[in-house]
């Protein structure tokens, strides 16, 4: 499908990766791993030939066709959702442009006996003819289903692309790449900005994609569960194995193991025939034969052990001044944009000393949340910041407010103060950027190389209350796993917005669920939150009904219409739990025929309105339930 052979690549004399060479085939979901500026993203970009490159060869087979996700999706100004989505049908949109122009100068024009106008006729034949075969007059449909697919309502459908969150802009371009049928997928950092669900979504997408992906990420839950084959760039090489990331490190690691204890027999062997050729030397008798043990050595091929990249960036939040006991205080609280409610009525209190995440879909107000408490954005209601209280603030897009005209070292003399610009070289080589690399603009870095600049720029400011907003995007495993540790040491207030699993693990002590305008409360990490709602979508009846006995209380005996009464709202509620039963099964049944064959399960008559109407029964049932709870447990 794909074939890569001795590819080498250099920026500004430094060599990036030399003649690697690889081979990509039908079903591959190869995760692209390495350090924060290894060429993971340059690969991609010469495998989608927008880069020349330096010396190899990248050869793809005829007819194969090649999407790529980018890093940064940049969308036009002004288009709506449905005119982006449009995008994917490049030949198809010119067509109909030539189609129109056709049909323009047909009625426009009278000299309908002369050759030209004849041909006009011929050509408008032949457009239309491949148009059809396109799939011209069913693409537009086409197109709907997917978007619907992939969550987006039909109200969505006119709305700006520049009106949704970064989350749901990746959903309109990988819309954009399910509708162009390619079989290779580039996609570098899927998953920054996607909300947990989305990911999970996204892995079932990839799990029943039967072309090739190349993946380029640093979330190594998403890798384990998507890939199963792993190439990693190191020194300018690069490691494949069939295998998912965390078995990659376990395989690879057990190989540099065999090479270490070769290498040391190895080298008892040599000393072993230096010592003996040192012997022999001494004897004339003996001194062809300690020629030809020196020949023998001059033959040996060394062994050496492959040589990994050891070096991590080294990060510690100090805390500033001890604040109040109480650090956020919201009552009330809404915001809106325009005719966007995205809080309503917010009620949180955030002690001292307490770690927080901040979870749910994209757009649900997680981002702007933080940004009122620290003080980027108006709103209604009342928010009061603790005694002492001095808040260091990493925001999503903190990277772009670098300027890239600007060095690394400019960059961090201009934020520091008389205190601590003496200071500046230190914290840089804390953060890798080391001797003449602290001359480098900000417009070469890699985006994990301007997040670890953002991270060092931070330092430079006093704190004790740390809101971080997707901190790890961009980042590498080693440079995640560091800043990981920075935050579990941090002896001050943590608030986290991110979406990444296996790095909110056992970080925070509390999360916060954003859905429709309201806050949740979930007194655990994130694999408790997911836990619950798993429990909470799929079990909400055993749920409730454990909840129901803990708050069960002994009373008088009630009355006989009381018992009478009682009876026949458990006969209602059991017939509810009924049809909850028999709705979840046909949903979930549907969903399963999704990810075994999506378009098939899509081209039946009507299917997402009865998909849909299937979902608000659902709903209507619980409600019901619910309702019906409460007035047993009133009575009772």
């Amino acid at each position: 499908m794909l074939n890569v052979h001795n590819l080498s690549v250099s920026f500004g004399g430094e060599s990036l990766f030399e003649e690697i060479s690889f081979r990509l085939n039908g079903g591959n979901r190869v995760g692209l791993v390495g350090k924060n500026g290894a060429g993971k993203s340059t690969l991609l970009k010469m495998l989608n030939k927008d880069m020349p490159l330096d010396t190899g060869v990248i050869a793809v087979e005829k007819d194969i066709k090649i999407g790529f996700l980018r890093q940064d999706i940049d969308f036009v100004q002004g288009r709506s959702v449905l005119d982006e989505a449009y995008q994917a049908f490049e030949e198809i949109k010119a067509l109909e442009l030539k189609l129109d122009e056709i049909n323009h100068q047909l009625a426009e024009r009278t000299d309908y006996e002369t050759d030209s106008y004849s041909q006009l006729i011929v050509d408008l034949n032949d457009v239309s003819h491949h148009y059809e075969i396109l799939g011209g007059y069913n693409y537009q449909g086409e197109t709907e289903k997917i978007l619907q697919g992939l969550g987006f309502r039909r109200e969505d459908f006119e709305k700006k692309t520049e009106t949704f969150s970064g989350g749901w802009r990746m959903r309109i371009e990988l819309a954009k790449l399910l509708l162009q049928s390619n079989d290779v997928l580039l996609l570098d950092e899927p998953t920054n900005h996607l909300d947990i669900e989305s990911i999970i979504w996204f892995e079932q997408f990839l799990n029943n994609y039967t072309g090739a992906v190349v993946i380029v990420s640093h979330d190594k839950m998403f890798l384990d569960n998507v890939t199963n084959r792993t190439i990693e760039i190191s020194l300018g090489r690069i490691y494949d194995y069939n295998k998912p990331y965390t078995q990659y490190l376990v395989l690879r690691n057990e190989i540099k193991q065999q090479q270490v204890n070769a290498q040391k027999n190895q080298e008892k062997e040599i000393q072993q025939a230096e010592r003996l050729i040192e012997k022999f030397r001494a004897k004339s008798t003996k001194a062809s034969m300690a020629q030809s043990l020196i020949k023998k050595l001059d033959k040996i091929e060394r062994i050496e052990v492959d040589e990994d990249d050891n070096s991590v960036m080294s990060l510690r939040f100090p805390i500033s001044v001890i604040p109040g006991r109480v650090v956020v205080e919201i009552e009330g609280l809404s915001k809106a944009y325009g005719s966007n409610h995205v809080l309503d009525d917010i009620n949180l209190l955030i002690e001292r000393d307490s770690k927080t995440a901040f979870v749910g879909q994209n757009g649900q107000g997680k981002s702007t949340l933080a940004k009122i408490i620290v003080g980027d954005l108006e709103h209604k209601g009342h928010l009061k910041l603790g005694h002492n209280v001095q808040i260091g603030y990493f925001a999503q897009n903190q990277a772009e407010y670098l300027d890239g005209d600007k060095t690394i070292l400019d960059t961090m003399i201009d934020a520091a103060n008389e205190k601590n610009r003496s200071k500046v070289r230190d914290i840089l080589g804390s953060f890798l950027f080391r001797g003449d690399e602290v001359e480098k603009y900000v417009k070469v870095l890699s985006g994990g190389e301007r997040n670890r600049l953002a991270l060092a720029k931070m330092l430079l400011q006093p704190f004790n209350v740390l809101v971080m907003d997707e901190p790890t995007n961009h980042l590498d495993i080693k440079s995640k796993n560091v800043l990981k540790q920075a935050c579990l040491n941090f002896e001050g207030t943590l608030i986290l917005v991110s979406h990444d699993r296996d790095f909110l693990q056992g970080l925070t002590n509390k999360v916060y669920e954003f859905k429709d305008q309201k806050i949740k409360e979930y007194l655990g990490d994130v694999e408790y939150y997911l836990e619950q709602r798993k429990v909470e979508n799929f079990r909400a009846i055993e749920k409730k009904q454990v909840v129901a006995v803990e708050k069960e209380k002994p009373k008088e005996s009630n009355s006989f219409q009381d018992q009478k009464k009682i009876k026949s709202l458990k006969n209602q509620l059991s017939s509810i739990e009924s049809k909850i039963g028999s709705l979840e099964k046909e949903i979930k049944e549907i969903d399963h025929n999704l990810l075994v064959d999506y378009d098939k399960t899509i081209a039946k008559t009507n299917f997402f309105d009865t998909y849909q109407a299937k979902k608000d029964k659902l709903e209507k049932l619980m409600q019901d339930w619910e309702v019906l709870t409460i007035n047993i447990e009133s009575i009772a």
